[in-house]
């Protein structure tokens, strides 16, 4: 009897310790998981917060990301505009502006990003040029952009540009600005002949200036490369002389831009003749 005794207590022992064993099983997974993540906190603290540090580089890929494709598609739509700028006349691209003035100043931004990366800008060889002259002459200055002539000089100037973003320039149409007939002694376009209708701006040029009045004209010199599809620069200069100018300069040593400047003649030929206008080759700006 006391052996079957003990036999049933060793039973019931047994029993209790399987009992106490079910849940163990379990254990070594939660104590894996555990595990890993104490492993995980030892070493960030080991590296000295650099898990941190890495996680905030992490984030910052989509701001600069976000970055990356704002100005792509800054630059995409100043490509846009400036080829629009190109393919459509003055009256048109007025009319485009005054409907999203938004669109002008994208533009501009768009511009002088394009001309950061120019070694020389043109309208600087304009300024040099005016300032070497007397302060007294009246100069027009057609397609201004941020009227850097105006706040560079001392003269007179009449600032005019598709959009005023400030009270020195004048909004307008260039074929038919507001200024009276042989009023000016200088007209400047620089980069600015854009329209299909680009003579009625030089026109416009002539009939502002005074005899003897000056015509400077700066313009991108791939438009005047007759070997990439641009104008014979022969041809321009004759179209503008039949109009009632003598060439006095043809500065074509920069690279990136030519220098052409003309003065008005004292009276015009008798025998007008039909002028025959070269088209400019758009100047379409690459993507970078």
């Amino acid at each position: 009897m006391k052996d079957e005794s003990t036999s049933s207590k060793n039973r019931k022992r047994n029993k209790k310790k399987q009992k106490n064993t079910k849940p163990s099983k379990e254990e070594p997974i939660e104590s894996k998981l555990k595990s890993q993540k104490d492993t995980k906190i030892n070493k960030n603290n080991k590296r000295g917060g650099s898990s941190s540090s890495s996680a905030s580089s992490k984030r910052a890929k989509p701001s600069n990301f976000l970055d990356m494709l704002r100005e792509r598609l800054s630059g995409g739509q100043f490509r846009m505009l400036n080829e629009k700028l190109y393919t459509c006349s003055g009256q048109e691209a007025l009319d485009y502006f005054k409907e999203d003035p938004e669109m002008f100043d994208m533009y501009h931004t768009g511009y002088q990003q394009q001309m950061s990366n120019w070694p020389e800008l043109p309208v600087n060889s304009i300024i040099d040029w005016l300032l070497s002259r007397s302060s007294s002459l009246v100069v027009a200055d057609f397609g201004c952009g941020d009227a850097r002539i105006a706040k560079s000089v001392k003269n007179k100037v009449f600032s005019f540009d598709l959009v005023s973003k400030n009270p020195s320039v004048i909004a307008c149409d260039m074929s038919n600005t507001s200024l009276e007939s042989s009023s000016v002694d200088v007209a400047v376009f620089c980069l600015s002949l854009m329209g299909t209708n680009y003579s009625s701006y030089i026109k416009e040029a002539h009939r502002v200036l005074r005899p003897s009045g000056m015509l400077l004209i700066a313009e991108v010199k791939s438009r005047f490369d007759p070997n990439n599809g641009g104008a014979d620069p022969k041809d321009f200069v004759k179209a503008v002389c039949d109009l009632g100018f003598t060439s006095v300069l043809k500065d074509v040593s920069n690279k990136m831009f030519i220098l052409l400047h003309f003065k008005k003649k004292e009276q015009l030929d008798s025998n007008q003749k039909t002028i025959k206008w070269p088209e400019l080759k758009a100047c379409l700006y690459k993507r970078r």
